[in-house]
């Protein structure tokens, strides 16, 4: 084994492995599994996951390594567990972390720590998100910056034509229906214009992103699969996954309203 090894410690003097080092609603509580109490079977295998890689770089919990490393019999561990009720809620104070025989920590206080420097790395990531995105060009910003400029274009057309048309010049503001339609049809024009150029440069702007973070690119959805009649077996073996044990073991909602009086026999 390891010198330093994560998801280990004790509830008083049981040993533990912590599944969930928090659930969702009850941050207070985690989700361990009294090691000492397997079987040969479970226990064997969930030592081997707790020591793998995955695990290791883990920091929540060993949920996601569970679920995908089995039993002696072939069983998904993560589901043996959950089906035969091992994983027990605890409180996170009472649990002691210790990764190696120097060091302890209560788990309260490590997820206190680990959240803190989640927060940290979201702020990193985002002024480094800030920085990448430095030189490329805002499609507002180029709208705003054409709708400044227009009146300007519009003056200088304004000057041309009257040094074009002096006949036309000499009765200022006064325009015929003719004259009306043409300007309102080229304000159109160069209205569309922009719009296809904001778009393009959109585009272009979206393609970079992703070429930069293929994360950000939208995922295409999965096309539902036809539903089927469930029997008793099929029921028995549906899949248990880290976020619905996580949602099963979260508090459920408190209704709103009153609690109903019942009535006192006199």
């Amino acid at each position: 084994m390891a010198n330093f090894i994560k998801h280990v410690g004790k509830v008083g003097d049981r040993k533990v492995a912590v599944v969930f080092r928090e659930i969702p609603g009850e941050e207070h509580m985690c989700l361990c599994v009294y090691t000492e109490t397997l079987n040969q079977n479970i226990h064997d295998p969930l030592i081997a996951a707790i020591e793998s890689e995955p695990a290791q770089r883990s920091e929540d919990g060993l949920a996601d390594a569970l679920n995908k490393n089995y039993t002696r019999d072939g069983k998904i561990l993560l589901q043996v567990l959950h089906h035969e009720g091992m994983l027990k809620k605890v409180q996170t104070e009472q649990v002691l972390m210790t990764p190696s025989p120097k060091a302890s920590i209560r788990l309260n206080k490590l997820n206190e720590v680990l959240n803190e420097m989640k927060k940290g790395e979201d702020a990193i990531k985002r002024l480094q998100e800030m920085d990448e995105s430095r030189g490329l060009q805002d499609p507002k910003d180029i709208a705003r910056r054409m709708r400044e400029q227009q009146p300007l274009i519009d003056a200088a057309k304004a000057a041309v034509d009257a040094a074009n048309n002096p006949a036309k010049a000499a009765t200022p503001g006064v325009y015929g229906d003719a004259e009306l339609a043409q300007q309102r049809l080229q304000q159109a024009q160069r209205m569309a214009a922009e719009a296809r150029g904001l778009l393009a440069e959109s585009s272009r702007l979206e393609q970079e992103a992703y070429s930069m973070n293929p994360a950000l690119a939208p995922q295409t959805a999965p096309a539902p699969a036809p539903a089927a009649k469930k029997t008793r077996a099929a029921k028995a073996e549906v899949a248990v996954t880290p976020q619905s044990i996580l949602a099963e073991m979260s508090p459920a909602p408190k209704k709103a309203g009153r609690p109903r009086k019942t009535a006192v026999a006199s």
